[in-house]
């Protein structure tokens, strides 16, 4: 091996690297120190102009990415007109709701009570013509010829037309009530009543609830001070 010729310019540290071994020669054009410093010095420039722009709201995406705020708002406002709306609908159907409620009871009410005329009408029609059979078992109980199997059927007949609701009224000394008594005739005056008063009955009259089916036929007597 042949001795390689030392550079002087290399240094100390030149003369003590080992045999066959490449030497690094340093950057063309002066020290690296310097060139870093100087890249150091553009990035803190590009740091300061990036920093200044957002101050002076500047900076990249701020007016497509800051949130606005204005429409939030708006969202709120919108719901709460959404939530109004609803709340009115729901007033509607439950009024709606209440009203149909009040006219299907209205209803079972006027069905229930034409039910019960309907049945009372044809409990009606069914027992008028009954009204002078019992005509003729009152005249026979009053001259004393109920008795025996007869007075048997004409019990058990009475107490069927009053199980259907057929009740009898109309006795001596009721007040007159043109209502349920028809007067056939007026008997005078007597001074122990205070109103005209039924002396006599010479038809008792029958009625179901409140429905008169005939009228009682009386004769009357008058208060001697009328």
């Amino acid at each position: 091996m042949t001795d390689r010729p030392v550079d002087p310019a290399a240094g100390a540290e030149a003369t003590d690297l080992p045999e066959g071994e490449p030497t690094v020669a340093p950057p063309p054009g002066g020290s690296g120190f310097g060139d870093a410093a100087g890249e150091m010095a553009n990035e803190t420039e590009v740091e300061e102009q990036v920093a200044g722009d957002a101050v002076a709201g500047d900076a990249p995406g701020t007016a497509e990415e800051r949130p606005d705020l204005g429409s939030g708002d708006t969202d709120v406002d919108t719901e709460e007109d959404e939530l109004a709306a609803m709340k009115g609908s729901l007033a509607d159907l439950t009024n709606d709701l209440q009203r149909l409620s009040a006219e299907y009871a209205n209803y079972r009410k006027r069905v229930d009570r034409d039910r019960q005329l309907v049945a009372e009408t044809a409990a009606y029609k069914a027992l008028a013509p009954v009204v002078e059979v019992l005509d003729t078992i009152d005249r026979a109980r009053e001259h004393g010829e109920l008795d025996g199997g007869f007075k048997a059927v004409a019990d058990q007949l009475e107490r069927v037309v009053a199980s259907a609701g057929l009740v009898r009224f109309g006795e001596p000394g009721d007040a007159f009530d043109p209502t349920f008594h028809e007067a056939l005739s007026h008997l005078g005056t007597d001074p122990e009543v205070q109103v005209t008063t039924v002396k006599h009955v010479a038809k008792g009259g029958y009625r179901m609830g409140e429905r008169v089916v005939r009228a009682a036929q009386v004769l009357v007597v008058d208060p001697a001070d009328a």
